[in-house]
Parts: C-alpha cells; structure tokens; sequence
C-alpha cells in the first residue's frame, strides 16, 4: 500500500491508494476502486467498486460515486452530489428484472474530465461527459454532456456561460473572453472554448 492516511472510523477495503491522499470518518471505500495521489474524501463517503480516481480530486462529505463514475485529475465533488449508472433501474432482485441485470449492458459510464467541479447537491444522471475545468452549479441535473469550460445551470442544467480554469466566470467581448483574476485568453467558436 502506499503512503495514505484513512481515518480509524473509516473502511477502506481497495489496495489502490496514491501517496498523500486523505479519507476521513465514516467512509466506505470497497474493493477494485483506483485512487490517484494527494485526493481527499469526505466523511461518510461511499465508493464503489468498479470507480476510478485520478489525482488531485477533491470529494466533500455525503458523495455515494457507483460503479462506472471516472473522475479525471483535479475534479471536485462538492457535498451530497447524486451519481446515477443506469437509467432504466431496477431491484436486480425483482424476478422481472433479473435478465436485464444477468450482463452489465444496463451500466451507462459517467466521466468527469479534468478539473471540472460539480457544485454541492447536482444530480448526474448516467452516461454523460463532464468536460474538462467546466463547472455545474449546486442542484442542477445534468442530462447530457457539459462542454469543456461550460457553466450550466438549472434543471435541466443549460449553458450560461464560460468559466476559467481557475474557476471565475469568464468575461466574453465578442468571440473571445477573458478570465477577471488570472487574465487568461480564450477564443469562442461555435458554442465551444480554447486557450489562447
């Protein structure tokens, strides 16, 4: 095992931790989940087998992440975020629904890109993309794919703008915006972003 610190309370049954990451009271961290380096995991987290966490990332008290959630580099969960992976569910356990659970067809991957934050309560509904540094704002729901540097909003969450990587909102003049903190450039085209 690497060098982790995971509190007395917490049960943390993976092998697979990066150096300096932190999991704090009462979480549950099951078998064959990856942990990237320097993160840090709430009280009373839930993660489940099958997750992936890449370095950096930051999840905040209460998150459950299910099977098929891949957080990139950086991302950071904010508290009580809702995690889906299927969309048609069901009790495996209801005799009419048994078949449909003997594969995993019924699994719909969720990815959250590099140095996105999802805000406090969001809900992500299964199979999305989240792109890198965008940012869903606290209780929205995501029903499909978040550009990269998006800031949506809302149910069903919509585009209101561009944020930064730095995470400030974007001031736009024209087909190019720029960040008010860090002054970084981009371009617009076409409802999508780059660094210049």
């Amino acid at each position: 095992m690497s060098n982790f610190y995971s509190h007395p309370t917490a049960l943390v049954e993976t092998s697979t931790i990066g150096e300096g990451t932190r999991i704090w009271a009462y979480a549950h961290v099951m078998n064959n989940v990856s942990i990237g380096k320097n993160c840090n995991i709430g009280d009373h987290c839930f993660i489940e087998s099958g997750v992936i966490i890449g370095n950096n990332v930051t999840i905040k008290n209460g998150n459950m992440i299910f099977e098929g959630v891949m957080l990139e580099d950086g991302v950071f969960v904010g508290p009580h975020v809702f995690f889906t992976n299927d969309l048609y569910p069901r009790s495996p356990r209801l005799p009419q629904a048994k078949k449909r659970y003997e594969t995993q067809d019924w699994l719909k991957k969720t990815l959250v890109k590099q140095g996105a934050t999802l805000g406090a309560g969001a809900i992500i509904l299964a199979g999305n993309t989240i792109g890198e540094f965008s940012m869903v704002g606290a209780g929205s729901v995501v029903t499909r794919d978040v550009p990269a540097y998006a800031l949506v909003i809302g149910n069903p969450a919509k585009r209101i703008g561009w944020v930064c990587q730095c995470g400030i909102k974007l001031k736009q003049d024209g087909q190019k915006a720029i960040c008010p903190s860090c002054h970084l450039v981009y371009q617009i085209q076409e409802n999508r972003i780059s660094l210049l």
